[in-house]
């Protein structure tokens, strides 16, 4: 499989498939395509893991797409202003990503339900209890809100972000929340009650503009519905 990248503010991904070859994507996400492309909706690996997926922020069933009797051609836009990063997932690569990140990726890869075990981080850091796995072989292209920072965490080193802000992150990284400190802080620091933090060892992809964030800084723009 063969793919480019193209365009901003709202990118796309056109992958090129040899024959026989596989992609799988979230129902409605497919933007193009050529004739030979045939779709077909699976759970793809049961019900378990279909809800596993719902619960992380996707559809219960998959689109899988074929390339049959030649080469064949492939597009996923991307559905709200950002960049799409392409991930290279090998059983030493796996990532996690933020709900509703998964965009597309190849037959090989496999879209679970990560819940990270400190607690803390669901009731306090937004999206940091239920998350995305992206584990298997091969490539996949995940959604990122705004431009997207990289950051490469040595062992034990940390970096503080807002909720919201992580896109995604190697598995070897930790997550956890901080409270901030302060009574004048919290009423008056603009930034809620906690933050969170990731620890290394691995990479950090934090984007600039989460969707809520943005819906946030318009709804004063938004007509009330009152006349």
């Amino acid at each position: 499989m063969q793919y480019q990248i193209t365009g901003t503010p709202l990118p796309v991904v056109t992958c090129t498939l040899q024959a026989g070859e596989k992609m799988i994507t979230e129902s409605g996400a497919m933007s193009w395509m050529s004739p030979n492309m045939r779709m077909e909706t699976s759970s793809n690996g049961g019900i378990g893991k279909a809800l596993g997926r719902m619960f992380s922020g996707e559809r219960l069933f998959q689109n899988i797409y074929t390339a049959e009797g030649g080469q064949g051609m492939i597009a996923f836009a991307s559905s709200f202003p950002g960049t799409i990063l392409d991930f290279q997932i090998s059983p030493a690569n796996t990532i996690i990503v933020q709900k509703r990140g998964f965009l597309a990726a190849e037959a090989g890869v496999e879209l679970s339900v990560f819940v990270n075990q400190r607690i803390g981080s669901g009731l306090f850091g937004g999206e940091g209890f239920i998350m995305q796995k992206l584990s298997g072989n091969g490539t996949a292209f995940v959604e990122i809100d705004g431009s997207v920072v990289e950051y490469d965490l040595a062992p034990g080193q940390q970096i503080i972000v807002d909720t919201g802000i992580l896109a995604a992150m190697s598995e070897t990284c930790t997550m956890s929340v901080q409270q901030i400190r302060g009574v004048t802080n919290v009423l008056f620091g603009g930034e809620g009650l906690f933050n969170t933090v990731i620890t290394g060892p691995g990479k950090v992809y934090l984007q600039s503009m989460p969707i809520n964030m943005l819906a946030g800084a318009l709804r004063p723009y938004f007509p009330s519905g009152n006349g």
